[in-house]
C-alpha cells in the first residue's frame, strides 16, 4: 500500500554466483574505477554501505554508455553509484544473504538488506505474497541469518508489517502470529555479531505516532536496534525527521533510519489518493545515503527502495520491483 517494493521475485536480480564474483571486483578498498563507466565503491569516509556494481542501475548505465547515450548515462550514474537495499527473495535466502554480505565484506563495506516475506504481505495489493505460513517464515529468517553469519549487515525488517496491523489492512486473526514472527526475527537477527536491525515504522503521511508506538512494542521494537521511517515512500526528510523524533520519544529514545531514495520533491498530491504512493510522477532522488545525519537519533539516511524500480502495475509501470528506465531517468530530473 505504501510503495514498498514487493520485489521478492526481483530481489535476486544478481545471481548468487555473480554476486560472489563481485567481492573480487571490489576488494582492496574498491575506490578506484577499473574500467570506463564501471561502478565502484564510494570512498569509505562517505559511508559504510556497499554499492552493488552489477545492480539494475549499473547495468542500465553500461547499456546507455554502449549506445552512446552519454547524457542519460550520466543521469543514471547518480543512482548506480549509491548503495541501495538488496531485497532478499523467497527462494534462496541463505545463498542470497551470503552472496551479498560476502561481496560487501570483500569490498570492506556493510550490506544493506531488506527482508519482506511476512505471511499475508501487502494485503493482496501489487506486492502481495510472502511466506506460506509462520513455520515457513521462521525457516526463511533462519536461512537469512545463516547466510549473513558474522559479516556486517544492516537489516530493514518487514516494510508495512506493523503498519498494516494498525490500519486494518491485515485482519485481526493474523495479528498475534505476526507479532510473534516479528519478535522472533528481531531476536534471531539481533543475535548475529555484526548485524543491526531496524523494524519498519511507517511514514509521516500515515497517522500520528500515537497510533503505532504500542503496536511497534508488541512487535518487539524494544529489542531491535531501532526503526525505519518512510520506506519506499516520498515524504520529505524534515517531515520524516519530525515523525521519527516523536515516535522515538514514545519508545525509549530508539534510534531510526530514513529512506531518502525518492523524497527529493516530497509526496505526490494529485490523482487518486489511494494510489498516490504508486509510481507518482514528478518525484526526485533525495539525500544520498550517509551516516552523517547531524541528528543523534538518526543513524543513517538510506536508499532502502531502489530508485527506478516500479511500485507496481499502476500509471503504466511494470510489476512491482521491475526496473523501469524511464522512471529512473525522471527521478534524476530527466523526462
Amino acid at each position: 500500500m505504501y510503495g514498498t517494493n514487493g520485489a521478492a521475485a526481483r530481489a535476486a536480480a544478481v545471481a548468487v554466483g555473480t554476486v560472489l564474483l563481485l567481492a573480487g571486483c571490489s576488494s582492496g578498498g574498491g575506490d578506484e574505477k577499473g574500467r570506463t563507466g564501471a561502478v565502484t565503491q564510494r570512498p569509505k569516509d562517505s559511508g559504510p554501505f556497499w554499492v552493488n556494481p552489477d545492480g539494475n542501475a549499473a547495468r542500465q548505465l553500461a547499456a546507455y554508455e554502449k549506445a552512446g547515450r552519454t547524457a542519460d548515462a550520466d543521469r543514471i550514474r547518480r543512482i548506480a553509484e549509491q548503495p541501495t537495499g538488496e531485497w532478499i527473495g523467497p527462494e534462496n535466502p541463505e545463498a542470497e544473504a551470503r552472496g551479498f554480505t560476502e561481496a560487501a565484506t570483500g569490498a570492506g563495506r556493510t550490506a544493506l538488506l531488506v527482508l519482506y516475506d511476512i505471511p499475508h504481505r501487502d494485503c493482496g495489493q501489487f506486492s502481495q505474497g510472502g511466506a506460506a505460513d509462520g513455520a515457513a517464515y521462521r525457516a526463511w529468517i533462519d536461512a537469512v541469518a545463516r547466510g549473513i553469519g558474522d559479516r556486517r549487515a544492516t537489516v530493514i525488517l518487514e516494510p508495512d508489517a506493523v503498519l498494516h496491523m494498525v490500519d486494518g489492512c491485515t485482519p485481526e486473526e493474523f495479528h498475534e502470529e505476526r507479532n510473534d514472527l516479528l519478535k522472533g526475527a528481531i531476536s534471531t537477527l539481533g543475535a548475529l555479531r555484526n548485524t543491526t536491525v531496524y523494524l519498519d515504522a511507517g511514514n509521516p503521511g500515515w497517522q500520528h505516532p500515537d497510533q503505532i508506538f504500542q503496536p511497534l512494542r508488541r512487535a518487539g521494537v524494544d529489542r531491535a536496534d531501532g526503526f525505519a521511517v518512510n520506506v519506499s515512500n516520498f515524504y520529505s526528510t524534515p517531515d520524516s525527521l519530525a515523525y521519527g523524533r516523536q515516535l522515538s520519544a514514545k519508545i525509549g529514545g530508539k534510534h531510526f533510519v530514513i529512506d531518502t531514495s525518492r523524497n527529493g520533491n516530497g509526496p505526490y498530491t494529485g490523482g487518486d489518493p489511494r494510489e498516490r504512493w504508486c509510481n507518482p510522477p514528478g518525484r526526485a532522488l533525495g539525500e544520498t545515503p550517509t551516516t552523517r545525519t547531524a541528528d543523534p537519533l538518526v543513524d543513517a539516511y538510506l536508499w532502502v527502495k531502489r530508485p527506478g524500480e516500479s511500485d507496481g502495475t499502476c500509471k503504466g509501470g511494470p510489476r512491482a520491483g521491475d526496473w523501469w528506465p524511464s522512471y529512473a531517468l525522471a527521478l534524476t530530473g530527466a523526462e
